[in-house]
C-alpha cells in the first residue's frame, strides 16, 4: 500500500507540470485573442433575489437556454448550501456540454468538496469553482474578524486545495470595490500563485462608477505581476444603476471574462443584466474593438423564460425584453416607422428574436397608424373614417385596449 502510494504521487508530480502548460497556454490564448467570455449568474446570484427561487427542473431548463445562447461559463449553485443544491447542479451535469459549470465556494475546503460531489461526472475542462472571502475592512473585521495575514493564508490554502481537485478555480475578494488597493493587489497575487486561473472584481454593493471602475482595473493590470497568467472578471452590482456602464467600462479597460445576470435579477437592485451589455456590445463593436460568442437572436426568448420560471416581471419598458420596446403609440414615431423601420429603432426586432412592431392606437397616434390598422383588419377606409377613428380615440375611457372590435365600432358609419 505505500508503494502504490508512493506511485501515486510521482505519478501526481509528474502530470501536474503539464497540466500546468496547457492551462497557462489556455489563458494566454484566451487573453491575446481579445474575446469577451460571458459568465452568467442567473442561477446563483440571480436566485437570490426575494421570491426567484427555482426548482431543480426550471434551473435546466434556463441553463440549456443559456447554453444554447452561446454563454461561455455557468455559476450553477452553491453546493454547501444544501443537498438539494447539490441535486440541482448534479441534473445539469452531462445534459449542459458546451459552458463550463462553476460552483460557488467561501474559502472552506468542506465547500470545495461539495462543490466536487455537485460536479462529479462533468470533463475537467468544463467544471470549476469560484471561491471568494471578503476583503475590505468592514468584512474583514465585523463579518470576518481576521487580519489581513490571516485573510492571505485563507486564501493560499483554500486555492491551493481547490487546484488539487479542479482545472479550473476562479477567485474574488468580495467588497473588492470597499477593499483597499495595495491589498487587493497582495490578494490577487497570492491566489494566482496558489492556483487561481481567474481573478474577479465584484463590486458587492454596487457602489462603483464607470470611471472607478477603469481605474480598479487598470489598478490591477498594473500592478499585479503575475496576471499574465489568470483571466480577469468582473462582477457588477446594480444598486446605483450602473451595473451594464460599468461592466460596459470594464470591457473597454480589457476585461476578459464579464458576469451577469438574465434581466438584472439578483440581490437588492440585482446585477449587470446579462441582455443588455451584450446588445450595447454588439452594437458598439467598433468602439470595444473587441468580438464575443453570443447569439443575440435568442436573447429575447431568455428573458422571457426566466421571467416566467422565476415569476419575477419585468417593466413594460424594460430594455431587450419589455412588452413596449418594439410598440409606439405615438403619430410621428408611427409614421416613421411605417416608412422605414429604422428611424426610430435602435436594432430591429429580429436582432434579438423578438416578433415585429407594434403600432399601438390610442389618443396620440396619427391618421397614418390608424389608415394602416383598418386596411391590417380589412376595412378600406376613407379620410372621413380615418378622421372618425381619430376624434373616437380621444373619447375613449382610459385604459382601454383597443382591439380589432374597438376599432370597428369606432371606424363604422354614424347616423
Amino acid at each position: 500500500m505505500r508503494l502504490h502510494m508512493s506511485f501515486a504521487k510521482f505519478l501526481k508530480r509528474l502530470i501536474r507540470p503539464a497540466k500546468l502548460a496547457v492551462k497557462q497556454t489556455i489563458i494566454r490564448h484566451h487573453k491575446s485573442s481579445g474575446m469577451v467570455l460571458f459568465s452568467d449568474t442567473t442561477l446563483r446570484d440571480g436566485e437570490q433575489m426575494p421570491g426567484a427561487t427555482l426548482e431543480p427542473e426550471d434551473k435546466l431548463r434556463i441553463a440549456l437556454a443559456l447554453e444554447e445562447a452561446g454563454i461561455h461559463s455557468l455559476d450553477a449553485g452553491f453546493p454547501a448550501s444544501s443537498p438539494a443544491e447539490i441535486a440541482a447542479i448534479q441534473q445539469m451535469v452531462g445534459k449542459v456540454k458546451k459552458p463550463v459549470l462553476t460552483a460557488l465556494c467561501r474559502t472552506v475546503r468542506s465547500d470545495i468538496d461539495a462543490a466536487e460531489e455537485a460536479l462529479h461526472g462533468n470533463p475537467s475542462h468544463k467544471r470549476g469553482v469560484s471561491l471568494f472571502v471578503g476583503t475590505s475592512p468592514l468584512h474583514r473585521q465585523y463579518k470576518l474578524q481576521k487580519d489581513r495575514t490571516e485573510i492571505l493564508k485563507l486564501i493560499t490554502d483554500t486555492v491551493g486545495y481547490a487546484s488539487e481537485k479542479f482545472d479550473i478555480v476562479a477567485f474574488s475578494p468580495e467588497d473588492a470595490s470597499r477593499t483597499e488597493r495595495d491589498y487587493l493587489t497582495e490578494v490577487y497575487r497570492a491566489a494566482i500563485d496558489a492556483g487561481a486561473t481567474t481573478i474577479g472584481f465584484p463590486d458587492t454593493v454596487g457602489l462603483c462608477t464607470p470611471e472607478k471602475a477603469r481605474d480598479f482595473i487598470r489598478h490591477i493590470q498594473d500592478t499585479v505581476p503575475n496576471l499574465n497568467k489568470a483571466l480577469l472578471a468582473v462582477h457588477f452590482h446594480n444598486d446605483l444603476g450602473l451595473a451594464v456602464a460599468n461592466t460596459l467600462a470594464c470591457i473597454d479597460e480589457g476585461a476578459n471574462v464579464v458576469q451577469c445576470t438574465v434581466n438584472g435579477i439578483g440581490e437588492r437592485a440585482g446585477n449587470a443584466c446579462l441582455e443588455e451589455v451584450v446588445m450595447a456590445f454588439t452594437l458598439h463593436q467598433d468602439q470595444y474593438g473587441r468580438e464575443h460568442s453570443m447569439d443575440t437572436t435568442k436573447l429575447y426568448g431568455l428573458t422571457r423564460l426566466v421571467s416566467e420560471l422565476t415569476g419575477i416581471r419585468m417593466a413594460p419598458n424594460k430594455p431587450i425584453g419589455g412588452d413596449t420596446i418594439f410598440a409606439t403609440e405615438a403619430g410621428i414615431h408611427q409614421d416613421g416607422l411605417l416608412k422605414n423601420i429604422d428611424t426610430y429603432l435602435p436594432f430591429r426586432p429580429e436582432v434579438v428574436g423578438a416578433g415585429g412592431v407594434k403600432l399601438v392606437l390610442g389618443r396620440h397616434s396619427g391618421r397614418r397608424a390608424v389608415a394602416h390598422r383598418l386596411e391590417q383588419i380589412g376595412m378600406q377606409s376613407t379620410d372621413e373614417q380615418v378622421m372618425q377613428v381619430l376624434e373616437g380615440l380621444k373619447s375613449v375611457p382610459k385604459g382601454t385596449m383597443i382591439d380589432d372590435d374597438v376599432l370597428r365600432k369606432l371606424a363604422a358609419p354614424t347616423k
